[in-house]
């Protein structure tokens, strides 16, 4: 497939590097990119072939946050709607009701990071210079995140005078804590690399020409060797149970991925242990068992 705003490509490990390029336009987010990003993120990344993704930006941006200068709402947005939280839900539960709300209302971040955290695989941005708003938000919903000493990022969207979007009013606070979210998101400061790092958004900071081979290494580090499906469902279930309230819902989910990955990979992984060999897992990220209801 090919994009207007993106180019992917993997290597021999399964490693896919995604870059938003739209360099002389600092990787803005436009209405053409979350198009692309939500058709990447449900399409090709699904493939087998596709192990993990890395995520970065071209030239000297990550993302400058949406592009202001498209005409019209400059978020793609409907003016003329008359949403309630009744009426999206409804659309939500059956899309034929109020389909107008598919383009015109639904937050374009917010159906990117969606995608983003029901794939399958570990997904790791890549923070190679400025990430602002979008720029910050889309990142939230990645596994890490690790930062070139160039980036900077802010969640600025009192400055503009709307409010954080893509999820991140979830995301944010799941990594940062809610304390500290409330006050990067009051503030609309812009951070430097260090300061997210010790915020905890910021996994480690790096050269700017060592970020991309560490981020890559690190999911190299993540898929080879392993099993696609332990993988998925161990994904699944940290980001699924750290949200339950109880730890009994955690007990029915893991009963299940511990019996199917027992009978099916985890064979292959005794057996290869015992033999003191490698393994060679052949299960598939694209057919995991259900261990959650719906």
């Amino acid at each position: 497939m090919s994009y207007e705003t993106l180019t992917f490509d993997t290597d021999a490990d399964g490693v896919g590097t995604l870059t938003l390029d739209r360099p002389d336009a600092l990787n803005a987010f436009s209405v053409t990119m979350a198009r692309e990003l939500l058709g990447f993120f449900t399409g090709r990344a699904t493939d087998d072939d596709v192990k993990a993704i890395v995520v970065t930006g071209a030239g000297r941006a990550f993302c400058a946050g949406m592009d202001l200068n498209a005409d019209g709402n400059v978020f793609g947005l409907d003016e003329s709607l008359r949403p309630t939280s009744e009426s999206l839900r409804e659309h939500l539960a059956d899309p034929t009701a109020h389909p107008e709300f598919a383009d015109g209302l639904r937050d374009t971040g917010g159906k990117v990071t969606l995608a983003i955290h029901a794939l399958p695989k570990p997904v790791i941005a890549a923070i190679n210079g400025p990430a602002v708003g979008i720029g910050a938000t889309m990142t939230c919903a990645m596994d890490l995140r690790l930062a070139s000493a160039a980036a900077r990022i802010g969640f600025v969207f009192g400055r503009l005078g709307i409010v954080p979007e893509a999820c991140s009013s979830w995301f944010l606070p799941r990594i940062v804590g809610l304390p500290r979210a409330l006050e990067w998101i009051y503030s609309a400061d812009i951070l430097g690399a260090e300061e997210a790092r010790e915020g905890g958004f910021v996994r480690s900071v790096h050269a700017p020409g060592e970020l991309l081979p560490a981020a890559q290494e690190l999911a190299r580090k993540f898929v080879v060797g392993r099993s696609p499906v332990a993988l998925a469902l161990a994904r699944q279930l940290l980001l699924r149970n750290a949200a339950a309230p109880h730890p009994l819902d955690a007990h029915v989910a893991d009963s299940l991925a511990m019996f199917h990955t027992s009978t099916g990979d985890g064979k292959e992984g005794v057996a290869a242990f015992l033999e003191k060999r490698a393994p060679q897992f052949s299960g598939r990220a694209s057919e995991l068992p259900r261990v959650f209801p719906g």
